[in-house]
């Protein structure tokens, strides 16, 4: 490299593990370190957890300028990157051009905006640290707050809301919050945990519009139902910072176009949540907002920028987690599956779910069950069978008295869990006429389970799916199937069905 080096743009998690990347593998040229933001790279998973919980909050720091002068790193922090030039090889910023050699953008998303809201006082969005302060100010005791957008950040802000007793509403546009990220089948289990923690769920409505009054905000919903509000969160998603790159020739489509090895175009990398590449274990391009895949694609972007040739493709297993009112949920791999089976019972505070692609499991959700989760994430690493992790799970499910439930189906006949009634700013209730459902599919299948199975029963979910075929052969099986679960006690001989409760 010439006596430019590398320039790294965004001083976040992804950005900082890139520059560490690049110092351990030997590289000792000049290293630019460019962020959007005045503070010195920090955590953001706090910001929604313990920074806003906590009596004497603690910034969520990842390093300081101490230890980044000790990196030899010329750190440029409140100053936003402008515009690139890919021939030139040179990134503005504030009306200066800083040459690169190499350069790795790592400026992650910004939040959207709920139109016509901007400078209305008590509504937030939650990204940066200075966001986090704001919405501090604002949560007291007996605070009213309405949170926009059902996602994770969203129920992890309620948490911390109800916990410090305020009262929490939150306005989902679809019919059951998270489905694009744990799927339809378990999407409903995750929301029911709002409701246990006595926070107001209003699905399939959108916000009209925020105004600000005498006694606090006014949320006007398309329903036509009004909610008042101290504090107003905004949280519908946000998207990748790639604005200031128009005109570069770097390509942008719902992030920076990278190939297998994280390369944009000839010397330009990208990383975190920016970056959509090529990933080899999966087959797809993806695009990842969590802590762990910005951890790992900064660190091999800032390998791969210094050292292209040795360049090899980016690999790695989607994994999040979430604390929601006294519970760890946490996920790896995909949600997009032919088929997702449950251990445990869904209602319960403890319970694991599986997503099948053809023969490979390529995803696990589960609910307080830290130890188990990166068992699974390994199995995914090593393109495990279906049966393989089923065997694996269900070797807890046989000593804990877990239970196997099937909760997806082909797409026709997907299950509808949870309906939304018409009135009450669309709370969720159990679908009354579903009971009747199960009983009737339950019934036959139990009569279905009882006949010879030529010497052997197979594994659990074998079973399951044996008596499920014949059910719906039966007839007896609606459109809209109800969970099943097949329970093997110990001193049976032949397996029994019996109702999920």
């Amino acid at each position: 490299m010439s006596s430019a080096g590398l320039v790294v743009v965004g001083a976040s998690l992804a950005g900082l593990r890139a520059v560490e990347a690049a110092r351990v593998t030997g590289y000792d040229g000049k290293i630019t370190l460019i962020g959007a933001e005045r503070h010195s790279p920090y955590d953001r998973p706090p910001l929604s957890k313990a920074f806003l919980r906590d009596a004497e909050p603690v910034v969520p720091s990842l390093t300081d300028r101490q230890t980044l002068s000790g990196l030899d790193v010329e750190v440029r922090l409140g100053q936003a990157a402008d515009g690139l030039c890919t021939e030139r090889r040179e990134v503005a910023v504030g009306g200066e051009s800083v040459p690169y050699d190499a350069l790795v953008i790592a400026t992650g998303c910004t939040p959207t905006a709920l139109p016509d809201t901007g400078g209305i006082p008590g509504v937030h969005s939650l990204r940066t640290l200075d966001d986090a302060h704001a919405i501090r100010e604002r949560i007291a005791e007996g605070t009213r707050a309405v949170l926009i957008g059902g996602g994770f950040i969203g129920a992890e802000v309620a948490t911390v809301l109800r916990a410090r007793g305020a009262e929490v509403t939150i306005v989902e546009a679809a019919e059951v919050p998270l489905v694009r990220a744990v799927g339809r089948e378990m999407a409903p289990a995750l929301a029911a945990l709002h409701a246990r923690a006595g926070v107001e769920l209003c699905c399939g409505v959108s916000v009209r519009g925020v105004s600000d009054t005498p006694g606090g905000k006014r949320v006007e919903l398309t329903d036509g139902s009004v909610l008042s509000a101290d504090l107003v969160l905004v949280g519908i998603g946000a998207k990748p910072a790639t604005s200031w790159l128009s005109g570069s020739g770097v390509p942008v489509s719902d992030g920076v176009l990278c190939d297998e090895t994280l390369r944009a175009v000839p010397g330009v990398y990208a990383a975190g949540d920016v970056a959509r590449w090529h990933n080899p274990l999966f087959g797809t391009t993806m695009r990842l907002e969590n802590w762990t895949a910005a951890a790992e694609l900064g660190g091999a972007a800032g390998r791969h920028a210094v050292r292209p040739d040795t360049a090899v493709p980016v690999s790695t297993v989607p994994y999040f987690w979430s604390d929601w009112y006294g519970s760890r949920i946490q996920m790896v791999g995909v949600s997009e599956a032919d088929e997702v089976r449950v251990i445990g019972d869904p209602d319960s505070d403890s319970w694991a779910a599986l997503y099948r692609t053809g023969d490979r499991v390529v995803g696990a959700l589960t609910l307080n069950q830290p130890r188990r989760i990166m068992k699974y994430r390994a199995m995914i690493v090593r393109r495990a069978s279906w049966d393989t992790a089923c065997e694996f799970a269900g070797a807890f499910a046989g000593s804990g008295g877990a239970s196997w439930h099937c909760v997806s189906q082909p797409a026709a006949r997907r299950p509808r869990l949870l309906r939304q009634r018409p009135s009450f700013m669309g709370r969720f209730v159990p679908c009354p006429h579903h009971c009747l459902r199960r009983v009737v599919a339950l019934a036959q299948a139990a009569v279905v389970c009882e006949q010879p199975h030529r010497g052997h029963h197979g594994s659990a979910p074998d079973r399951v799916r044996r008596a499920s075929s014949l059910v719906r052969a039966a007839g007896h099986l609606p459109a809209r199937a109800a969970w099943l679960t097949l329970t093997t006690p110990p001193s049976s001989p032949r397996p029994r069905l019996k109702e999920a409760q």
